[in-house]
């Protein structure tokens, strides 16, 4: 990932008036909670955080490759069996919780961003970077691993890629052909760039232009939404650029991924938020970025966690991430306002409404329209438990608080929920119930104990 700079953010804009509508009545599928992934995040050696910190979020995707163990480490510092270790702690521990892990080779390597090695190639000569790649084809096959392989880390910032793009091509062409000898049924990922596609960029025009022309196309296109302006990453536009250029290209559609999504400054609920329903609505799979460094790196869930004498404990961003895996049934179609934005659902008896913006305060309407193919309306009514997710400044919280907890009237199938957004930090939430419903006014969703372990 590209590293923060110090630049002040812009005062927030008052958004006086936003509408997010939700259609309750165009379904959308099951959900598959593409935004529940994370880089790194885990103990070095795979142990921790606590099972249910994973669980509860439906954990989806990990990301890894030993990065910034030892300084310099890896293969180039003749240091690679520590970051081999915990890659393979880390995976066997993502697979035992039901997620995909996508190994990182740049990581092993040793070009993690901390040191400037040797790189692949360098004066024609691939030797080095051969006997590397058979030593970690070697250890994957014995130990069984099936990973996901996301060949090099943003090959487009010089932090991790000091050479040519040329160059890094012609790794990309070897590498694909390594792998996809020695595992067939491999699924390769990138070129998990540093900043979103659009199509007039070059290093992305050269980059779609020479796999297709080698016929070494990723089978998942990759990508980062990393910036202070959130609106430049936004993975609507992200999509559309990457279509476009594609298609241009004469490539196949294909799934799309991006494996670092939230600016140190947006991970909070409110862009949280603003993430999942951008990755939701364009069915992209995401995963949290990780600004930590050294041994903070493997540790934490990319900061939904802190410590606290030496327990882990959830910010709200995790408890939002909570609420978002909570949600099930089948997803229904939302149309965002101007700043906020939502990802909704309904089930047997419950429906549910997550909310997160880019930045903003302002009130903000949340017009819930096709009720009536719910079962949580009945007789022109509806009730509808309003949560907030606060920021707190980074620090821990025990969970969402409850905003408001009303019976509304249902017109024409439509209510109307307002949310107050005061602060641009903070994430919110409505679930629907039956008007008659007192008992468990989260339908389920708030177990009695803290978000500790």
């Amino acid at each position: 990932m590209p590293q923060p700079d110090s630049r002040s953010l812009p005062p927030p804009v008052l958004a006086a008036v936003d509408t997010v509508t939700v259609n309750f009545a165009s379904e959308l599928g099951a959900p598959v909670y593409r935004a529940s992934g994370i880089l790194y995040g885990m103990t070095e050696d795979g142990a921790g955080p606590a099972d249910h910190f994973f669980t509860d979020i439906r954990f989806r995707f990990g990301r890894a490759g030993g990065a910034q163990l030892d300084n310099p480490g890896g293969w180039t510092a003749d240091r690679y069996q520590r970051r081999w270790d915990s890659t393979l702690a880390q995976y066997r521990r993502a697979a035992g919780l039901g997620g995909t892990f996508i190994i990182l080779p740049h990581d092993l390597w040793g070009a993690d961003g901390t040191t400037s090695p040797r790189f692949p190639g360098d004066n024609g000569d691939w030797t080095d970077y051969d006997n590397f790649l058979d030593r970690l084809i070697s250890d994957v096959r014995v130990s069984d691993m099936t990973p996901q392989w996301d060949l090099w880390n943003e090959p487009d910032l010089d932090s991790f890629w000091q050479r040519s793009q040329a160059q890094y091509l012609e790794m990309w062409r070897r590498t694909y052909a390594r792998i996809r000898l020695a595992f067939p049924d491999a699924v390769i990922v990138g070129a998990s760039t540093s900043r979103s596609p659009s199509a007039e960029d070059p290093w992305w025009n050269g980059y779609l232009h020479y796999v297709k022309a080698n016929n070494v196309v990723p089978d998942i296109v990759s990508w980062h939404s990393l910036n202070d302006d959130i609106v430049s990453v936004d993975p609507t536009t992200a999509r559309q650029a990457m279509d476009a250029l594609l298609s241009g290209k004469g490539i196949d559609a294909r799934p799309y991924q991006i494996n670092e999504y939230g600016w140190p400054s947006q991970q909070n609920p409110a862009n949280s938020g603003w993430y999942i329903s951008r990755l939701e609505r364009n069915d992209i799979d995401g995963l949290r970025a990780n600004w930590a460094s050294g041994s903070d790196l493997h540790n934490d869930m990319a900061a939904m966690l802190a410590r606290e004498g030496g327990r882990h404990v959830a910010l709200a961003d995790w408890f939002l991430y909570r609420h978002y895996a909570a949600m099930s049934g089948t997803r229904v179609s939302v149309t965002p306002g101007n700043a906020a934005d939502g990802y909704a659902t309904k089930d047997d008896g419950v429906a549910h409404v997550l909310l997160g913006n880019r930045g903003v305060t302002g009130d903000v309407t949340v017009s819930l329209t096709g009720l009536t193919t719910t079962p949580v309306e009945q007789s022109g009514r509806v009730r509808a438990v309003l949560y907030r997710f606060p920021y707190n400044n980074k620090a821990a919280i025990r969970g969402p608080i409850t905003v408001s907890d009303q019976v509304l009237p249902v017109s024409g199938g439509t209510a109307s929920v307002t949310v107050p957004w005061t602060d641009p930090h903070d994430g919110y939430a409505v679930t629907l119930l039956p008007p008659d419903k007192r008992k468990s006014a989260a339908g389920g969703l708030w177990p009695n104990t803290p978000g500790t372990a």
